[in-house]
């Protein structure tokens, strides 16, 4: 795919973050729109400024990507009402911190039920679509954490390592078969989001990093780098080129090579550094 004009793209998560920029990037691409977001103030919103971006059309739809029904549904709907679709952009996700031994099974179950299982759902409902298009892409948005396993971080490693799993499977196979779909794994660094306020944080990682859990959503927060309109950018550039991997940020670079240099040995350095924070605090 190598422009966006006329074509029609879903977006899960569009109400803000990189959802909300790459629905007004390819605004100004020509590409008509279906944004989607449980947030209906934040969605209204990114339709308001889609609009102002460009002159095309746009659906808007309040959706909860944990629900295999609804994201069916809504696959259909945003056929019924564009004509087709080409690309799903499976964005929405949320955080958590906590210890593995603290995390309860309830909160691994939210945070799979929508990081996990929302681009399993968002990937299969929109499948048959794509191929209807005859020009097709599905870009699963995983993150660094899907590169390197982090302290506090479990849950949400767990399903950000399932998404890049996941979506370099569904390439290879698209691959092997030759069709006219294709799929990248998107890896963001630190971007600019309410990703970090929004996040569940359990009281044992207080113990890992000497912090108070408002201390570190703070110190969190200084480690976002990026803004959402570089990612929009920069994950729009890989379709363009077919990449397999998108990585966004020089800190996602960073990891990258750190992992693949030390792909055992970054555990003990990530360790000695978080025993020093420990100290710190």
């Amino acid at each position: 795919m190598k422009n966006f004009k006329d074509k029609v793209a879903a977006i899960t998560g569009a109400g803000s973050g990189i959802g909300r920029a790459l629905a007004i990037d390819l605004a100004g691409r020509g590409c008509n729109l279906a944004v989607s977001d449980v947030n209906l103030e934040g969605l209204a919103e990114t339709v308001r400024l889609a609009q102002e971006a460009g002159r095309v059309t746009i659906t808007s739809q309040k959706l909860d990507v944990a629900n295999r029904q609804d994201v069916h549904a809504w696959a259909d709907k945003v056929v019924a009402d564009h004509g087709s679709v080409n690309l799903i952009f499976n964005n929405a996700g949320v955080a958590h911190g906590s210890t593995i031994e603290a995390a309860s099974y309830e909160d691994f179950e939210w945070i799979m039920g929508i990081n996990f299982w929302g681009v399993v759902h968002g990937t299969k409902a929109f499948l048959p679509h794509l191929r209807a298009s005859g020009d097709g892409h599905v870009i699963n948005i995983s993150s660094v954490f899907g590169i390197i396993g982090v302290p506090t971080q479990g849950t949400y490693n767990a399903t950000k390592f399932a998404v890049r799993g996941f979506t370099e499977a569904l390439r290879q196979e698209l691959d092997i078969e030759g069709a006219r779909i294709s799929a990248t794994s998107v890896h963001p660094g630190g971007i600019k989001t309410n990703i970090a306020n929004a996040a569940r944080f359990d009281k044992s990682t207080e113990a890992i990093t000497g912090q108070s859990q408002e201390k570190s959503k703070k110190n969190f927060e200084k480690l976002f780098r990026t803004t959402p309109e570089q990612a929009a950018h920069t994950i729009l550039k890989g379709v363009e080129k077919n990449a397999r991997r998108v990585l966004i940020g020089s800190d996602a670079y960073a990891i990258d090579a750190m992992q693949r240099l030390l792909p055992s040995a970054y555990q003990a350095i990530l360790g000695g550094l978080a025993k020093r924070q420990q100290r710190k605090g």
